[in-house]
């Protein structure tokens, strides 16, 4: 069976060996492709999934798409307790070893740019959503409104108090996002989910992304940790650490800014 090149990320030689039992796409072990003091991280894909028209008809498949971004990931995530990886977008493949050399001596700079940036750091995930109003029981049939003016009023005020909460949840956010920025190098707006999209209850406020030293991580979760409490009915989601997707210029960050 033809196989192509796939590659995960690019970094600088590390010492510290992956996981023997590591896997990627497709099942497959990740090598490590040298060349110009650079490594690519490779596996090879089978060309029947990943040749050209069958990876458009395979990106339609979201089953085979979580798979893939799930393998992926995975050894993304096991270079970065090893090393500082620059990850390349899901499904990069190319011909050949030879292609991919070709590859990393037409982005060289680039790359060697990068991973001075963003050496020793890692991306930090938060997002802040304004958890849904409790249901309200039904009204006994005494207390219905009985006029359409009562009525009118009691819609009026329900969206009084429904902006009233999300100017609040804004406040927080913007509040937060300042303290965490003071303790990021940079950091990155992602636009707000759609939680039909994503399953996650609420509405989302703030979707950010920080570039953190990974020796000052530990102050930024406690940090993040200490504001989880402090607005009812919003709720904080920290993830991480993460490879610095959203500062790479290889993913889809948006809004990047300078923190402290």
């Amino acid at each position: 069976m033809t196989g192509l090149r796939y590659v995960y990320a690019v970094c600088r030689p590390f010492r510290t060996p992956l996981q023997a039992q590591l896997t990627g796409v497709g099942g497959a072990p990740p090598a490590l492709l040298h060349h110009h003091g650079l490594v690519a991280v490779v596996s090879t894909v089978p060309e029947a999934d990943f040749a050209e028209e069958a990876l458009k008809a395979h990106l339609e498949d979201l089953d085979w798409l979580a798979a893939t971004a799930r393998a992926h990931q995975g050894v993304v995530d096991a270079l970065t307790t090893v090393t500082t990886p620059l990850p390349l977008r899901l499904a990069t493949v190319f011909r050949d070893d030879s292609a991919v050399r070709t590859m990393i001596e037409a982005r060289e700079g680039h790359f060697r740019g990068l991973l001075d940036r963003l050496h020793g750091r890692v991306e930090w995930g938060v997002k802040v959503y304004l958890e849904p109003e409790p249901a309200e029981p039904a009204p006994a049939a005494a207390a219905q409104p009985v006029s359409g003016r009562d009525y009118l009023r009691r819609r009026r005020e329900q969206g009084q108090a429904q902006e009233e909460r999300w100017q609040r949840a804004e406040r927080f956010a913007r509040s937060l996002h300042r303290r965490l920025a003071e303790r990021a190098e940079e950091f990155c707006w992602h636009r707000p989910q759609d939680s039909a999209l994503s399953g996650a209850p609420g509405r989302n406020v703030l979707n950010a992304a920080y570039l953190v030293p990974r020796a000052h991580s530990e102050e930024f979760v406690e940090l993040v940790d200490r504001t989880k409490d402090e607005e009812p009915g919003i709720r904080v989601e920290l993830t991480g650490p993460w490879a610095a997707y959203s500062f790479s210029g290889e993913g889809t960050g948006e809004n990047v800014g300078e923190g402290r």
